[in-house]
């Protein structure tokens, strides 16, 4: 028996007694995981889908971790596809259509695929999330968005495509992590061109560091520096040297970290592409 277990066919088999199933707790009605174990989100997912019945598939956020995102809490909300399925504290149950080929297998789980999870993010969450949620998606595994639209096509009256196709042109697999996706966002909203991510910096025919995202006509990339920059010393040693071989080689980084206000990132961004020849108006 694993470490998330249906309490009722567990007794039934006699794997454990009624006693023995009040030293467990359960996670959602009648799944349960070991007293003292701290459930992953693995387990959280598996147990979503044992509450099912074992008919649902996962979706949404859950389904995206499944398939290798990062950034995803333990305690996010299960999102499951499937029929006459009542709702529950940890849960969201929907009862929408899914053709064979938009559902695959992971970790012995069935789970939307990534161009289907992504369909999904995007109609159901507001902009900036969708957008970082499908970036890291895509980050981890591979889909186009052209196979998102093709779902959108074949799903003409669903919920929220509206806002999947505001979402959609914003998608960048090169975003690292959500922080690089809102400062990438912020620069766009602001009017300024649309910036490349990971772009390799080269020393003759050896890349010396990929920058977050810039703009390399100019010579001008932005990076954010998360706390990871500032609490591990060996980090720290080896970002001072990346960032003189960069500057060595031409390059102006930005650099954003999560004090600094959105309109002094966007200014110091603005007067940094200026000197470097950038000429078009702000909005």
């Amino acid at each position: 028996m694993g470490d998330v277990f249906i309490g009722s066919e567990a007794v039934a088999h006699g794997r454990l007694t009624k006693s023995d199933l009040r030293r467990h707790r359960a996670i959602f009605r009648d799944v349960y995981v070991r007293k003292l174990h701290q459930p992953s989100l693995r387990d959280r997912t598996a147990g979503a889908w044992l509450w099912s019945h074992r008919r649902a598939v996962v979706a949404g956020i859950a389904a995206s971790a499944l398939h290798g995102a990062q950034w995803v809490d333990a305690d996010v909300p299960i999102e499951l596809m499937a029929p006459n399925a009542r709702p529950q504290p940890g849960l969201v149950v929907r009862n929408e259509t899914l053709a064979d080929d938009e559902i695959s297998h992971v970790a012995r789980l069935p789970v939307t695929t990534p161009a289907r999870t992504a369909y999904d993010l995007g109609r159901y969450l507001p902009r900036e999330q969708s957008i970082a949620r499908i970036d890291a998606l895509m980050h981890a595994t591979r889909f186009s968005v052209e196979d998102v639209l093709l779902l959108a096509k074949r799903h003409p009256g669903a919920r929220g495509l509206r806002r999947l196709r505001v979402a959609l042109p914003y998608v960048d697999g090169g975003a690292a992590s959500p922080k690089e996706t809102w400062l990438r966002l912020l620069l766009i909203d602001a009017g300024l061109p649309v910036p490349t991510t990971q772009i390799p910096v080269i020393d003759g025919y050896r890349p010396v560091a990929f920058l977050d995202m810039g703009w390399e006509e100019f010579k001008v990339a932005a990076e954010y520096d998360g706390d990871q920059h500032r609490s591990d010393r060996r980090q720290y040693v080896r970002d001072i040297r990346r960032h003189e071989a960069i500057d060595d080689l031409g390059w102006h980084v930005v650099r954003v970290v999560s004090e600094d206000r959105p309109r002094d990132v966007i200014d110091r961004i603005y007067a940094a592409l200026w000197r470097r020849g950038y000429r078009r108006d702000r909005r």
